[in-house]
């Protein structure tokens, strides 16, 4: 079982100290995680936990191969914090494998953190957590939160490429959550 207050101390003595604004928003994913996970019948603890800890691989200190999802997710493995779902959460989130590909280390995804170690379901809500909390942790529409991180980063970079890219999957897995929380 995952530790939720291990997972947000983890985050917070990563994020808070050297990246304010992030932890801000991963406070915001993680509350969405926590409202949102009973209500979708979706396992609460792994989810939250991931929602705590999926954008640590930005922290220098953890920065091995300059892509924060897989830099994360071995950070966890390496210190043995969770399990190998946990761990592909955090590498999968929000469609890193399109920014992997991007990066050229979509191999290193898939060997390390197979996307069939986890619930396709599952990563749409951490996906609908991530896209539905603006970068200092206020609520945000979809719409709204890609247009947010395509401003801020421009068309030569390849954030900007792999969120254009994946902006319709990432619309699809929120709208797919969307629609589970309307049904109730």
């Amino acid at each position: 079982m995952v530790s939720v207050e291990g997972a947000r101390e983890l985050a917070r003595t990563f994020l808070e100290p050297e990246l304010p604004r992030r932890w801000a928003h991963t406070v915001g994913v993680a509350g969405q995680a926590a409202t949102l996970a009973p209500r979708l019948s979706a396992p609460a603890e792994v989810l939250e936990a991931a929602a705590w800890l999926h954008d640590i691989g930005y922290v220098k200190a953890l920065d091995r191969i300059g892509f924060h999802p897989i830099d994360g997710a071995r950070h966890l493995r390496e210190i043995g914090f969770g399990d190998r779902v946990l761990w592909t959460l955090v590498a999968h989130h929000t469609c890193a494998h399109i920014e992997a590909d991007l990066r050229g280390v979509d191999n290193v995804l898939e060997d390390e953190f197979p996307a069939d170690a986890v619930d396709p379901f599952l990563v749409s809500a951490l996906t609908y957590c991530d896209m539905t909390t603006g970068p200092d942790g206020q609520p945000m529409e979809v719409e709204e939160r890609i247009t947010e991180v395509l401003t801020r980063y421009g068309p030569d970079d390849l954030v900007y490429q792999a969120i254009s890219k994946a902006a319709p999957t990432l619309r699809r897995q929120t709208e797919q959550i969307a629609a589970v929380l309307a049904a109730g």
